[in-house]
């Protein structure tokens, strides 16, 4: 079943351009899907009481239009299906005309906080919720090929405001993170994000790089060359 709200696009949510960015994107998807399950009595202070936590495994989301500053938009989100210890939700945030300005996929992991281990669902975890169809839109695979020859960048520490209530690194930081090897004139059409290990305050992270005409992968290593996170950017084809 579809959850939603409504909302303004705030001038403190917009780049330079004065549009909606990228992580406000995201913030808004992950918004909603938390007021989905506080809505139905399966919120953050319920998951913790019982040991538990969703975590965001990866993201696909495809942006055709960043809303202006000041567009009243609806932003809504369903889930489609639970599997072992995974869930996976929908997300499209329109207009007031009903134009759907980007929407997305993604997929999560039910978490044992104390072991730091996925825990298999139960139906006190998914019964409150009630699945709806799955959207029509192009899917791609979860995970993110490393391209060759990617180019090491500067290291740098990871900070208190990088981190969320469960006291890592929030899924739209690394984002944050990756964007800042963008191209100057690189506008974001789709973004995939993998997220494989977590990292926490004062971890290090060394970013390495593959930039193309039309793609940019940045992969957030730890010291040791292992990936806390993927993300993959495209541009839109005939975009220059």
């Amino acid at each position: 079943m579809n959850y939603s709200f409504n909302s303004r696009v705030r001038y403190s949510e917009t780049g330079e351009d004065g549009r909606l960015t990228l992580p406000g994107i995201l913030n808004y998807f992950q918004d909603c899907c938390t007021f989905h399950a506080e809505s139905i009595g399966l919120g953050g202070d319920v998951l913790k009481a019982r040991n538990r936590a969703w975590v965001l495994s990866s993201w696909q989301v495809v942006v055709d239009e960043y809303a202006k500053m000041g567009t009243e938009i609806k932003i809504m989100t369903v889930p489609y299906e639970f599997k072992g210890f995974m869930g996976m939700r929908n997300f499209v945030i329109e207009d007031t005309e009903g134009k759907k300005l980007a929407w997305a996929n993604s997929n999560w992991t039910h978490l044992d906080i104390s072991m730091g281990l996925p825990a298999r669902l139960t139906p006190a975890d998914t019964d409150n919720y009630v699945l709806g169809e799955k959207m029509e839109m192009d899917y791609v695979p979860r995970k993110i090929k490393l391209p060759e020859d990617m180019i090491a960048q500067e290291a740098f520490t990871v900070q208190k405001h990088h981190l969320d209530t469960n006291h890592h690194v929030n899924n739209c930081q690394y984002v944050c993170m990756a964007e800042d090897f963008l191209p100057e004139s690189f506008k974001i059409y789709q973004m995939r994000a993998e997220y494989k290990m977590q990292a926490k305050l004062g971890d290090v992270i060394c970013p390495k790089v593959k930039t193309e005409t039309d793609k940019v992968v940045v992969s957030l290593d730890n010291i040791e060359g292992k990936a806390y996170a993927i993300v993959e950017f495209l541009k839109k084809e005939g975009d220059i």
